[in-house]
């Protein structure tokens, strides 16, 4: 099995080699450089093209959002995962929206990074239900009131692709979709391809974000 391909990028020295420490230990992973900027980021990403990036997302010269939308904007297949001192903020949410596939803390476990390197390697995104609730109550103020209608701009998805996309905004995960849509894990994996083809999307995070700015459905308040 090829390893995936992880590239470091943060300002402190010491909190890359941590990382390096915990993701070499791993023998399906394979840490290929690192960066101390968002510039080096980009230029670290074209020339080793990681199946992975891990991005800090306060950094000087270029910060990590930044750098995420050049990488995501040159067409890259590398995904990016944000790397922060906090739970949530809006850079966090501004990297997303730039093209992230997840984010994480960094002073959690161990196994939640490479549990995170290996979710994103495989195409999906690094967002639990507690963290997606939390983000998507970020984008109440741009949500529309809840219609029974479903908004003009989603008209290109299939009922079914409808219902898909409701349960990503929960933050389920396939096989939690496919029990409560009382079908296979394949098809739910069909139907979210097909959404992300069909807006052009890179991945679930960025489909949770569409259906919250449509106002497909209305976060809970949580104030």
């Amino acid at each position: 099995m090829t390893p995936i391909r992880v590239l470091l990028v943060d300002d402190q020295p010491m909190i890359r080699t941590g990382f390096r420490l915990i993701l070499e230990a791993e023998p399906d992973i394979s840490v290929v450089g690192e960066a101390s900027d968002g510039v080096g980021a980009v230029e670290s990403t074209e020339a080793l093209r990681p199946d992975v990036v891990l991005m800090d997302i306060r950094m000087p010269r270029r910060d990590g959002v930044e750098a995420t939308r050049l990488i995501a904007r040159a067409g890259s297949p590398s995904r990016v995962v944000i790397l922060t001192t906090f739970d949530l903020d809006a850079h966090v949410v501004d990297a997303l929206r730039a093209g992230a596939s997840g984010f994480l803390v960094k002073d959690g476990p161990a196994d939640s990074l490479v549990g995170a390197i290996r979710t994103v390697a495989a195409g999906e995104a690094v967002l639990s239900p507690r963290v997606t609730h939390r983000l998507l109550d970020r984008f109440a103020h741009l949500a529309a009131p809840a219609a029974p209608e479903v908004p003009s701009r989603l008209d290109a998805l299939t009922g079914r692709e409808l219902d898909v996309l409701r349960a990503l905004t929960r933050g389920l995960s396939n096989a939690e979709i496919a029990r409560e849509l009382g079908v296979g894990e394949t098809t739910v994996k069909t139907h979210v391809a097909h959404i992300l083809e069909k807006y052009g999307l890179r991945d679930r995070v960025q489909a949770v974000i569409l259906a919250y700015d449509c106002g497909l459905v209305v976060p809970r308040n949580t104030a």
